[in-house]
C-alpha cells in the first residue's frame, strides 16, 4: 500500500498533535475525511466540517479519488478569517 504525506495548520495541526505525520493511502478523500475524524475525535470533525484541503497543491472540497500521483501530499486546512 502506498503512503501519503499529510501536513496539518494551525487549528488541525493542533487537533492532531503534530504538523506532519505519514499514512496509508486511502482511495478517496472522503474515506480520509472519515480516517482523520475517526483518529483525532471531535476537534478534528469540527476543523473538517468548514475547512478544506491541498492534494499536492491544488484546493479540494469534493469527496472524490485521491489521484494517481506517486508522491501524495494532503494539506488539512481550518477556515481561515479575514477578507
Amino acid at each position: 500500500m502506498s503512503k501519503i504525506t499529510i501536513r496539518y495548520f494551525a487549528a488541525a495541526a493542533a487537533a492532531a498533535g503534530t504538523e506532519q505525520e505519514t499514512w496509508d493511502r486511502p482511495e478517496t478523500l472522503s474515506q480520509l475525511r472519515a480516517q482523520l475524524a475517526e483518529a483525532y475525535g471531535p476537534a478534528m470533525a469540527q476543523v473538517l466540517r468548514a475547512g478544506s484541503f491541498l492534494i499536492n497543491g491544488v484546493v479540494r472540497r469534493d469527496a472524490g479519488e485521491l489521484g494517481s500521483a506517486d508522491k501524495l501530499t494532503v494539506d488539512v486546512l481550518p477556515p481561515f478569517a479575514g477578507g
